[in-house]
């Protein structure tokens, strides 16, 4: 008589169940969507028929079609930079003494496209492969703010005022050779914690090709439709004389351009377009926009700490943000 012994049970299997029904909660959440949409469709008409919501429309798709090619531009080059150039490059192309690596690091910017999403990891293999970090971070905060593809942007966001790219140009430069010099005269070691390896590290090109394009589109992106959706509401929504009573204030206008960019988080790609929508206030506090947010938002701040250590951006960001203020206001009194 032969005996077989039941099989055990599978260890699997709940975990075959559980992933089916999390599979199975996407498609039921968005039928629920598509039946409450329905539903409403009534009400949904009648307030997108409404004038403020027509100006709110026009103005969130301006800004988005015009911004997202460059996006696109941007986030394919600085997935290009980030896996083909090795960080080694860069070693042996600045100079050893750290007063002038930084210019040279923040001119580099100029040539190299990324934007800001791409400069904090890029920056943290620089530091890891033995660049100083004064240059590291020079280059952290022009790579986003004066590449071509910026540069270019600008440029088309504001037809009838071509200054502005050279006052974008000079002030984000000022700033970040600043800012590096000001880390390699004041910065401590143990402020700066050295960055990880990166995690495409076994990975072929290819495939951290895509990854970095993946990851930075769904970033990026994002950013660029709050940034569109925040611009729409402050255009459609905010009352005229408040924007107007902002704007006439040249502190007030410049302080409240700096703070909507470090709450907006825009990619350096698409802020130009959101800047230029923002036509009640002068070309100095557009211009405080445009130099503040590449360099410090709060995604930024976050992807900084996370590098760097949360010791060196309570310290980086809060002085990047007061210079970069400055420098605009300076800049913009003589360029525009």
């Amino acid at each position: 008589m032969t005996i077989t012994k039941a099989a055990p049970p599978r260890a699997d299997r709940p975990d075959a169940e559980e992933s089916q029904g999390r599979r199975l909660d996407s498609p039921l959440a968005l039928t629920m969507l598509l039946l409450l949409v329905v539903a409403l469709q009534g009400p949904l008409r009648g307030a997108l028929a409404a004038p403020v919501m027509q100006s709110w429309m026009t103005v969130f798709v301006a800004v988005v079609v015009q911004a997202l090619p460059f996006l696109v531009l941007g986030v394919l080059l600085s997935a290009a930079l980030a896996v083909f150039v090795p960080p080694s490059f860069f070693a042996r192309a600045l100079p050893k003494r750290p007063v002038m690596a930084v210019p040279v690091a923040g001119m580099a910017g100029a040539v190299l496209p990324g934007c800001e999403c791409a400069s904090v990891p890029v920056a943290g293999a620089l530091v890891r492969r033995g660049v100083t970090p004064a240059a590291a971070l020079a280059f952290l905060l022009s790579a986003p703010a004066i590449n071509p593809i910026v540069l270019t942007a600008t440029a088309v966001a504001f037809p009838g005022n071509p200054e502005m790219v050279l006052a974008r140009f000079v002030a984000s430069l000022i700033v970040a050779c600043t800012m590096g010099w000001l880390w390699h005269r004041l910065g401590r070691s143990d402020w700066l914690r050295l960055p990880s390896r990166p995690s495409t590290e076994g990975l072929g090109k290819g495939a951290a090709f895509w990854g970095s394009v993946r990851h930075d589109v769904m970033h990026a992106g994002g950013f660029l439709v709050v940034g569109a959706m925040a611009a729409a509401t402050l255009k459609a929504v905010v009352p005229e004389h408040w924007l107007r009573a902002a704007a006439d204030n040249p502190v007030v206008s410049v302080l409240a351009l700096a703070v909507l960019a470090v709450l907006l988080s825009i990619c350096s790609e698409a802020d130009a377009f959101v800047a230029a929508s923002l036509s009640q206030f002068s070309l100095t506090a557009r211009l405080a926009f445009l130099v503040v947010g590449p360099m410090i938002d709060l995604k930024l701040f976050a992807m900084q700490a996370g590098t760097f250590g949360r010791a060196f951006a309570l310290r980086f960001a809060p002085a990047t943000f007061a210079l970069a203020v400055l420098v605009s206001v300076l800049v913009g009194a003589v360029l525009l």
